[in-house]
């Protein structure tokens, strides 16, 4: 069997949530296109409220959709719903856990629920490689949060899906566990396997996704590659150290200034219409003596803001 161009595929997706006493109908999803390439890291971000669980929950088949199609790994979900749930391992933003349970009897049981052959089990191989290896016949009340969340990925994979889907997986994780956890996804995604990520850390899509889509509201307001989708921003930022500190902005002529809170002046400008020299002649001419620079290129943050929110200041690299 030929593999899919796409591991997941939704055209014209809709979701609407009918009214109650207490709440008017809401629509969720407004006919959502998305194509999320096989075999990538793939982010999905966005505001609270702007869709996304509720795609997640449509995939995982705990939502039932409105209209538009949907695919994963090929298999449409109303045709051949079993065989698509089957293609996906997803990890909830909320931990649930077998408290009265070892890692290792979950582990089994999840197994189990996917029909997986005893012979063909990977527990204690998943165990290991998710660093709980030696908590193995523990009680799962036992763990620690960060530790139960790594036992969500094992119990995930434990059927071998081709697309992982992590909805916050290091909400509430230290550094050490979350350096693990993406150790571990990396090195699935190197053997073939599809990620789909939602976080709130945007420094990690940006380190770790090939693609990054922004939900806004229902509807997807940009889908390009990471780079790509940093370019947008055609800005970027001077930040002087002045040998004296100064009181106010001075005058910079076409440029506009900003005085950081650590007394440093930040000044933006469009790259295609000044230079970073242009920006010096300024503030020399300003009067301003120069005792350190630094220059700055947008990030996913600034990107981000500028597609979600009505923010004036948005796509103001030098904001505080």
């Amino acid at each position: 069997m030929d593999l899919p161009e796409f591991a997941i595929e939704a055209k014209g997706l809709v979701k609407t949530y009918p009214a109650t006493k207490t709440m008017p109908a809401k629509q969720a999803l407004k006919g959502v296109d998305l194509q999320i390439p096989r075999g990538s890291i793939f982010g999905l971000l966005g505001p609270n409220g702007a869709g996304k669980s509720t795609f997640i929950n449509i995939l995982a088949g705990l939502v039932r959709k409105t209209s538009g199609e949907v695919r994963i790994w090929g298999r449409d979900i109303d045709q051949r719903p079993r065989d698509a749930r089957a293609a996906i391992g997803v990890v909830p933003q909320e931990l649930a856990a077998d408290v009265f349970f070892t890692p290792r009897e979950s582990l089994d049981v999840q197994a189990g629920l996917y029909g997986v052959p005893k012979g063909e089990r990977r527990t204690q191989e998943l165990l290991g490689a998710l660093g709980l290896g030696d908590k193995a016949d523990a009680y799962v009340r036992q763990l620690s949060g960060g530790m139960k969340r790594r036992l969500m990925v094992a119990k995930a994979m434990v059927h071998h899906p081709p697309v992982l889907i992590l909805d916050e997986p290091t909400a509430g994780v230290d550094v050490e566990l979350r350096r693990q956890l993406w150790n571990y996804v990396v090195g699935l995604n190197h053997q073939g396997v599809t990620v789909v990520l939602t976080t709130h850390y945007l420094e990690e899509a940006q380190e770790l996704c090939d693609t990054i889509a922004i939900v806004n509201r229902g509807e997807v307001v940009a889908c390009e590659p990471t780079g790509q989708l940093l370019r947008r921003l055609d800005t970027r930022t001077v930040v002087v150290t002045p040998q004296e500190s100064l009181a106010v902005v001075p005058n910079l002529g076409p440029f506009e200034g900003r005085l950081r809170h650590d007394g440093r002046l930040a000044v933006s400008f469009k790259s295609g219409d000044a230079s970073v020299e242009a920006v010096l002649q300024a503030v020399r001419a300003a009067g301003v003596s120069i005792k350190d620079l630094a220059t700055e290129d947008p990030d996913l943050e600034d990107v981000f803001l500028a597609l979600t929110y009505d923010n004036p200041d948005a796509l103001d690299p030098t904001r505080d």
